[in-house]
């Protein structure tokens, strides 16, 4: 059985679960384009009724920005990184149905405004993978890891982000929150990943950078749970067996 060494420890597998945002993909390089986009342009439909946001520009979806108001960060456990499609909807059309608009109206505006960001993004093509993504991925393919994503995005964009990653062959199976009846932190979507991949929960490890992947699988009987942090604090990953900053802290032996 392939082996993989975390520093000093050494964790027998045969198979490994990704979360997608985060963890594949830099989140900034993507999701931080796309609310960029989309706080201005919810800013501007605000202005025009001479209304602005109702909490800090930065609560909005959980984002970070500098004296300039170019975003620069995001909060691990905010809705950026964890909402789903539908969740986002809601946090934004809330700023608008409190400076009255009805909420129907509301939901109609903020899908338009989400709808040409997405479009922007895929104009660009915008995904970075996670320094040292590639080359961990190749070393479970020569160990023969099976390998997984469970992740909170739809089929569609999922499926676009591992083509531009040019990740999607490394994986035989891809959860994502259309594929399941409870999403994250519900151990559904690891339970799935694992069926699809023939594999027992006590062979499989999960890598993420939620505390919500913790918990997931942790729910799931997993037999690790990695939790990854690039800034290196990881103080939200209150759940995990053991954190990381990138996968060059990760080797496969076999």
């Amino acid at each position: 059985m392939p082996v993989l060494h975390i520093n000093d420890e050494c964790v027998p597998c045969s198979g490994i679960l990704f979360d997608k945002d985060g963890t594949l993909l830099d989140l900034l390089a993507t999701w931080g384009n796309w609310a960029e986009l989309v706080l201005r342009g919810l800013e501007d439909q605000l202005a025009i009724m001479g209304a602005g946001f109702i909490v800090e520009r930065s609560k909005v979806l959980g984002t970070q920005h500098d004296p300039q108001g170019k975003l620069i960060g995001y909060d691990p456990a905010g809705p950026l990184t964890m909402a789903t499609e539908e969740e986002s909807y809601g946090v934004l059309a809330w700023q608008l149905y409190a400076a009255g608009v009805p909420w129907n109206e509301a939901l109609t505006r903020v899908k338009s405004i989400t709808k040409n960001a997405m479009y922007e993004l895929r104009r660009r093509r915008m995904a970075q993978p996670l320094a040292g993504l590639h080359s961990f991925l190749e070393q479970c393919s020569a160990a023969s890891l099976k390998l997984g994503v469970v992740t909170s995005d739809g089929a569609k964009t999922t499926g676009e982000h591992l083509e531009w990653l040019n990740v999607a062959g490394y994986f035989d199976s891809v959860v994502t929150r259309d594929r399941v009846k409870n999403g994250k932190p519900a151990p559904e979507m690891a339970e799935l990943a694992c069926r699809e991949l023939g594999l027992s929960p006590e062979e499989t490890i999960i890598i993420g950078d939620s505390n919500a992947d913790m918990q997931l699988g942790k729910g799931a009987g997993l037999r690790l749970v990695i939790g990854i942090s690039a800034s290196g604090d990881g103080e939200h990953l209150i759940d995990a067996d053991v954190i990381i900053s990138g996968f060059n802290e990760l080797r496969i032996t076999y």
